[in-house]
């Protein structure tokens, strides 16, 4: 079972070196994502597992369901995962800050 945080776990574990990625398509991230999220599309993923940064993982998406997809996948390759509930959907209805664009925030 993989496991899992909500978007205060998560606002709560971001200074703390957290290693965030984002497994929405460009568009949708480019449109609004979490401060600090690194961009690695869900369709990319098989390709470039070995681009992502050494140690545990947190995967966000727009709702929860793709990241909790990339977890699965990434734990079947040895990796540490969380998956974040409800996603950045939920991040944004928190009331806390987006970045916009394609660049890590």
């Amino acid at each position: 079972m993989i496991p899992e945080i909500d978007v205060d776990e998560l606002f709560a574990r971001r200074d703390a070196g957290v290693q965030l990625i984002d497994v929405r398509e460009a568009d949708e991230y480019a449109e609004g994502h979490v401060a600090g999220a690194q961009f690695m599309a869900m369709s990319e993923l098989a390709e470039r597992v070995g681009d992502l940064p050494d140690g545990p993982l947190i995967i966000i998406c727009r709702s929860g369901a793709r990241s909790l997809r990339a977890c699965e996948f990434l734990e079947a390759r040895g990796r540490d995962t969380t998956n974040v509930a409800g996603g950045t959907l939920a991040w944004i209805a928190s009331g806390r800050e987006i970045m916009t664009g394609l660049e890590r925030g």
